[in-house]
């Protein structure tokens, strides 16, 4: 699917980027559509980078499909889209669906649960969320408190520079560290829904 890519700062660490295409089929073609999105995906699977992908139809006929793709880095991103496999695949599309794909991109706290533009029925609930997010930081501010211990001359800092770096030292951590491994751990826990 077709997408202008934004351009990763090249003094910023690589963030795993979850992107998210909607799009709707030609009435009478939406087999022969499903059947181009899974050879995408499988396509996918031969490029650096790719983390994985889910194929979500519609909830109601002649609604938009989604496909989730989610890439190790914006540049490894880029690198699928400009490949040859991409843009024939996107040719032959034209044939089965309908205008030109939406697109929604991802990074950092925003996709910790993705995906995020779903059926409501695909949504993780807040409970389980919730249980998810605490296993992830209750690990990861242990190990930060015991590490600052360590550290006298941390401890007698102002408290807001303190806690400044306390709090960066976590979102860090669990954004690009704990929670993009958790989530993938905990997927069919999350949302049975989207297994498979």
């Amino acid at each position: 699917m077709n997408a202008p890519t934004q351009s990763a700062s090249a003094n910023s660490t690589p963030a795993r980027v979850t992107r998210i295409a909607r799009r709707r089929a030609r009435p009478g073609h939406e087999a022969e559509y499903e059947v181009m999105l899974r050879e995408m995906l499988a396509k996918m699977r031969a490029f650096k980078g790719f983390l994985g992908g889910d194929l979500i139809p519609p909830e109601t006929p002649g609604e938009d499909y989604q496909l989730v793709v989610r890439f190790a880095s914006e540049s490894e991103l880029q690198t699928w889209d400009m490949s040859d496999a991409r843009l024939e695949l996107l040719e032959r599309m034209k044939e089965v669906a309908e205008g030109e794909p939406e697109f929604r991109k991802l990074s950092g706290l925003e996709a910790w649960f993705e995906p995020a533009v779903v059926p409501a029925s695909m949504h993780p609930p807040r409970a389980k969320m919730a249980v998810v997010t605490w296993m992830g930081i209750f690990p990861v501010v242990s190990f930060y408190l015991w590490l600052v211990s360590l550290w006298p001359g941390f401890v007698e800092l102002p408290f807001l520079p303190r806690t400044a770096v306390f709090t960066a030292l976590i979102v860090a951590t669990m954004t690009w560290v704990v929670m993009p491994r958790l989530t993938r751990l905990m997927r069919g826990w999350l949302n049975p829904a989207a297994k498979g």
